[in-house]
């Protein structure tokens, strides 16, 4: 049993130490401690409430849902009153395990350890699944870990028409498998079918891989004719504790969308449009770390790209604007997909890479001989900053992800580009 004096004490440390605003504070503050209370609160949930979910272990059977609407001005919050002190291990059930599914706008979901526990692989499909008129979901600073897919999101059907999810925001969190999915379903750590303007910034996606089926797995994609979705400040360890299948890193457009009655407007091409990846570090990867296929008018800047096949730009509808990436591998047009490419360095072999760089096998990209990339870079209107957040504003560049001042501002191998007194504040372990 939790100790509810704790837990009260806990809310008060939290409203005091910044974990819940001052207008959170003022807005309804529900606080909960077991399975059937959160399943309560979040069906009873009102505009501008704040779920406190006290620390402790939850094993949850069947899903939870977020049903009800949120504000602009006062969302919906489910929260750990200790950062990563909460841990929601979804088990098995009568249906597919989808964790959270969330159909009504404005919601968030902060300093949540989630993981899959299923007896089958196939059975945990989603830590989060959003559908149809979430909008505004913010998922941040949780560990979402063991799913096929650990954020699945598509459109919905609300009246006569098919509704995506817009304006989501996905940052701070932690994407990662203990072990290969053994599942011929698709693996895929964020999976995104349709929807528009979505954040994706600052996580880490670690150790995906699909070990039934065709073998294939994705860090991230966007597809489905979304559009204008964004891509920054990812790192990317597509093979870090763990290795085997065909591993791909950040996709705008994924491996295509089975259905157009699954794509917006009814039609799949192209699968993306207008999307942005800039200042990521994609890593280890046995495929390609960057695959655009049937992705109109993306940009794509300053990324590092260290072991990997390089950059695919494919199939006609594919179009692309290259700056200032370093490129494990090469960058290809293929299957009638076009790009414009300036500054940017690519076919580097791991070897120069390490004569470059400190230690960048363990993602340390601290500067041993940057003559290459110092400096060297064209300027890039909409990248006005680095990995770590440092800006770009000397007028020259430098390739890549980092920018160089002399060192990185941050420590890369954590991902993110989150200074560590920030990320241990907010519970961040080491995986």
């Amino acid at each position: 049993m939790i100790d509810r004096l704790r837990f009260m004490m806990l809310v008060l440390l939290a409203s005091g130490f910044g974990w819940v605003t001052a207008s959170q504070a003022a807005s309804r503050l529900v606080p909960v401690d077991s399975v059937e209370a959160l399943r309560s609160a979040m069906a009873a949930a009102q505009p501008g409430d704040t779920i406190l979910v006290a620390e402790g272990l939850y094993e949850i059977s069947g899903n939870l849902t977020a049903a009800a609407a949120g504000l602009s001005g006062a969302p919906i919050v489910v929260r750990a009153a200790r950062p990563r002190g909460v841990l929601l291990r979804f088990r098995d059930s009568t249906g597919p395990v989808e964790g959270f599914r969330v159909t009504a706008p404005w919601w968030r979901f902060e300093g949540l350890d989630i993981e899959g526990g299923c007896t089958v692989d196939s059975d945990c499909e989603h830590a989060f699944h959003l559908a149809g008129d979430a909008d505004h979901t913010v998922i941040r600073n949780n560990v979402l870990r063991d799913f096929n897919a650990q954020l699945k999101s598509n459109g919905r059907q609300v009246g006569a028409a098919t509704v995506f999810p817009d304006d989501v925001v996905v940052e701070r969190n932690t994407f990662r498998d203990t072990r290969a999915r053994s599942t011929s379903n698709p693996v895929t750590k964020l999976d995104v079918v349709g929807g528009r303007r979505w954040v994706v910034r600052a996580n880490t996606f670690a150790d995906f891989a699909k070990g039934g089926g065709d073998g294939i797995s994705y860090a991230a994609f966007l597809k489905g004719n979304s559009r204008a979705g964004l891509f920054e400040r990812n790192l990317v360890r597509c093979a870090w504790a763990t290795s085997g299948g065909t591993r791909i890193g950040l996709s705008l457009g994924g491996g295509g969308t089975g259905s157009p009655t699954m794509c917006e407007d009814g039609t799949c091409q192209p699968e993306h449009q207008d999307g942005t990846l800039r200042n990521n570090i994609i890593m280890d990867c046995s495929d390609v770390g960057i695959y655009l296929n049937r992705a109109a008018n993306s940009r794509l800047g300053h990324n590092t790209l260290y072991a990997t096949s390089g950059i695919d730009v494919r199939f006609s509808d594919s179009t692309a604007e290259l700056r200032n990436n370093l490129v494990g591998g090469p960058i290809r047009n293929r299957d009638g997909g076009s790009s414009s490419s300036d500054g940017d360095v690519s076919g580097i072999t791991p070897a120069t890479f390490a004569a470059w760089f400190r230690d960048p096998a363990n993602a340390d990209f601290r500067l041993r001989d940057g003559s290459a990339i110092v400096d060297q870079g064209v300027p890039v209107p909409w990248v006005a900053d680095d990995f770590c957040t440092t800006v770009r504003d000397d007028g020259f560049p430098d390739v890549g992800a980092l920018e160089y001042v002399p060192e990185p501002a941050c420590l890369t191998h954590v991902g993110g580009g989150i200074p560590l007194d920030v990320l241990f504040a907010n519970g961040f372990e080491f995986p």
